[in-house]
């Protein structure tokens, strides 16, 4: 690449401080985006990534230093000006109105889409680019957005994103942009990502899948507590040179455990053929059972039809049979108006109660129990739970779920926006835990946590197709049997 595309400077960030309460969640943050390039921005959790996310766009003011829009220096800072400066955004937390169409939501993004016919010409634009970014995708832009899968949701908010409707795109922030999506659609989006750049375009991609970073970003900034401490050209980095960069250990994944011969053991749980279609599907205690295959193709649908089928009423229950950990955790997951304790502590509420009275002390002590053992960063279990990051929500519903004794721990791609760190940590408890008897049925879209499983089912249109075992779970099988027809 030629100095000549990097000679513009799109935004910058002097020394910029952000503090909430006795928490510094940025602490003198300097940094530069130009035309034509592609950041990678890592970090843990808690690092101050969307923290400076918001400061650059203009959704956040720091309490010190400046930002600079370079479109106009004058303009000042905000979301107005920021969006006037070609400055867009997809958050991890997707923002879209789910009572509203794929269209509907687009005219509310882009405000110049309006007068007569604004349907019409709002459709074909949404159209176009979502052909253009995710070819084959089948959203109909007439569609109710609360009826997407989440992978079709995260699709629509990209493709409105990177619209030029009233302004240009000139940088795109995508905060986890493939968390949702399988292999093949994440693939269709880093090659958009790759000719946006190469026309001119300027992108921060923020994602915990370190090969994605190494993959498409030309340079990368590593964030820890609030600062920048590492910036420099991607192709001076390794994924161990990363991860050490990050503050972490590098550990090595233990490979995928051969059961040893169940006998006559009967399975924890199981499920007949969809519909008559495919294979059944059978898990015992101690396993760690996989759910593969291209996304929106039954996975989900299998968890919630196990969970129904082992918990099916609403009250809780002192030894509950199953637990869920969602993977949408801000529709299936949090209760935004509660604090983080309460969203630990609600599903265990028959442990934690004596004659029907909440014992507060024992509360506060699976507080701190979890805070520490999962490493949740917050400086109070009693703040809200939407002061803490994406990926430390996420901790909070594993957390939820590992304290409970159920037997059954079923989870929906559940390590959505979790850094990498604390994926390894998550790993070796499922592993323990799976090891002193309890049983994980997991639906990841990353086919590294895949292959960390004992079996892996292979879903298509449906239904299981193919079942793979021991050393038979590799990348190469499942995306093999994740195209292979169901049968019958």
């Amino acid at each position: 690449m030629t100095e000549a595309r990097f000679s513009q400077t799109v935004v910058s960030v002097s020394d910029a401080k952000v503090v909430f309460g006795a928490v510094k969640a940025l602490d003198g943050v300097t940094l530069a985006i130009r035309s034509g390039e592609c950041v990678g921005l890592v970090g843990h959790n808690g690092a101050g990534k969307s923290t400076i996310v918001n400061v650059i766009n203009g959704g956040l003011s720091p309490h010190e230093g400046t930002v600079t829009y370079a479109e106009d220096p004058a303009r000042g800072h905000g979301i107005s000006a920021a969006r006037q400066s070609g400055i867009r955004c997809v958050f991890q937390e997707l923002s879209l109105c789910p009572n509203l169409t794929v269209v509907e939501n687009t005219r509310v993004m882009h405000k110049p889409l309006s007068g007569w016919g604004w349907r019409r010409r709002g459709s074909d634009i949404i159209a176009r680019k979502l052909d253009e970014i995710f070819p084959g995708h089948g959203i109909d832009s007439g569609e109710h957005v609360g009826n997407l899968s989440i992978a079709e949701r995260q699709m629509v908010e990209i493709a409105i994103t990177f619209c030029e409707i009233g302004h240009p795109v000139r940088l795109v922030i995508l905060d986890e942009p493939t968390s949702s999506l399988d292999s093949r659609l994440a693939s269709q989006l880093l090659a958009y990502v790759r000719r946006f750049v190469a026309a001119g375009g300027s992108v921060i991609f923020i994602s915990h899948i370190l090969s994605e970073i190494l993959g498409i970003a030309d340079r990368i900034i590593v964030m820890k507590d609030g600062r920048v401490v590492t910036e420099r050209a991607a192709s001076t980095f390794s994924e161990h040179s990363l991860i050490e960069a990050m503050g972490s250990v590098v550990k090595e994944h233990r490979a995928a455990r051969v059961l040893a011969d169940r006998g006559s053991s009967p399975p924890t749980l199981s499920a007949s053929p969809v519909h008559g279609r495919g294979l059944a599907f059978e898990a015992f205690p101690g396993e760690i059972v996989g759910f593969a295959g291209l996304g929106g193709h039954g996975q989900t649908d299998m968890l919630v039809k196990l969970y129904l089928s082992l918990s099916g009423d609403w009250f809780g229950r002192r030894d509950p049979a199953a637990m869920f950990v969602a993977g949408d955790r801000a529709i299936n997951g949090t209760f935004p108006l509660w604090s983080i304790l309460k969203n630990m502590s609600v599903a265990l509420l028959p442990d934690l109660s004596h004659r029907g009275l909440l014992d507060e002390d024992a509360e506060q002590a699976l507080g701190r129990s979890w805070r520490e053992r999962i490493e949740i960063r917050t400086p109070d279990m009693d703040n809200n739970i939407l002061s803490l990051s994406g990926g430390n929500q996420q901790k909070v519903l594993f957390a939820r779920a590992l304290a409970s004794r159920a037997p059954v721990v079923l989870m929906d791609d559940p390590m959505r926006g979790v850094d990498i760190g604390t994926k390894q940590e998550v790993y070796g408890i499922l592993r323990t835990e799976a090891d002193q008897g309890r049983t994980f049925i997991w639906y990841s879209t990353e086919m590294d946590e895949v292959c960390l499983c004992d079996r892996v089912y292979v879903f298509n249109n449906g239904a299981i197709v193919a079942e793979l075992a021991g050393k038979a779970v590799t990348e190469e099988n499942i995306l093999a049997a994740s195209f292979t027809e169901v049968a019958a």
